[in-house]
C-alpha cells in the first residue's frame, strides 16, 4: 500500500489538513471536519505537492482568482460522487450553482438530495469548490467546515448569498481515519 503523507496549512478559516497519496492530493479537510491523523501517516511538511497546494491556497486567501489548475487530485468516492465533484470543478471563481442545477447537469433532475450528499462528502474542500453551491434562492446552505468558513470563502470571492442563520457541524467520520 502506498504511503500516505499529511501536512497542515494555516488559513484565515482555520487549520487545513492536506493528505496525499501517490503524489496526488486526496483530501483537504477544514478544521471542523478533522480528527487526529492516523498514526500510519507520515508528516511531511516539505513535500513538493504540499508546497504547490500551499502556494495556491496563499494566492487564493490573498484574494487572487486562483483556479488551482495543475494540482494533481485524487478524491476517493463512488462514480456518482466523482461525477458531482467533476461538475463542482467547472464552477469558476466568483460563480455559484445550486443543487438542482447540478442535478440537471448530470441529467438526473430528481437526484437533488443525492447531489447534496455528494457535495457534502467532497474530500478536497476549496479546491473542489463545494462552497460555491447555494440553495435554489441563493440561500446559504450547510457546509462541512461550518457556515462561518463558507461565509468567509463566499465573501472572499464577492459572491452574494442569502444568510439563513447559524449551523452546527458534525464531524465526518470518514474511512481515511480508520485505516
Amino acid at each position: 500500500m502506498p504511503e500516505i503523507y499529511y501536512c497542515y496549512y494555516h488559513s484565515p478559516i482555520g487549520r487545513l489538513l492536506m493528505i496525499s497519496q501517490d503524489n496526488k492530493l486526496t483530501n483537504l479537510d477544514l478544521e471542523a471536519e478533522q480528527i487526529a491523523p492516523n498514526p500510519k501517516w507520515i508528516l511531511q511538511e516539505n513535500h513538493p505537492l504540499f508546497a504547490q497546494v500551499s502556494a495556491a491556497l496563499t494566492r487564493y486567501f490573498n484574494g487572487e482568482k486562483e483556479d488551482f489548475a495543475g494540482i494533481p487530485l485524487n478524491p476517493q468516492g463512488t462514480p456518482f460522487q466523482q461525477s458531482i465533484w467533476q461538475q463542482l470543478c467547472q464552477i469558476t471563481y466568483g460563480e455559484t450553482t445550486s443543487y438542482g442545477e447540478l442535478a440537471n447537469r448530470i441529467n438526473k433532475p430528481k437526484a437533488v438530495r443525492a447531489v447534496g450528499g455528494a457535495v457534502g462528502s467532497n474530500p478536497i474542500s476549496i479546491i473542489i469548490p463545494c462552497h460555491r453551491v447555494l440553495g435554489k434562492t441563493r440561500q446559504l446552505t450547510g457546509f462541512g467546515g461550518g457556515l462561518p468558513a463558507k461565509r468567509h470563502l463566499l465573501q472572499l470571492e464577492n459572491i452574494a448569498y442569502v444568510d439563513k442563520g447559524v449551523e452546527y457541524v458534525k464531524q465526518k467520520l470518514l474511512k481515511k481515519y480508520q485505516n
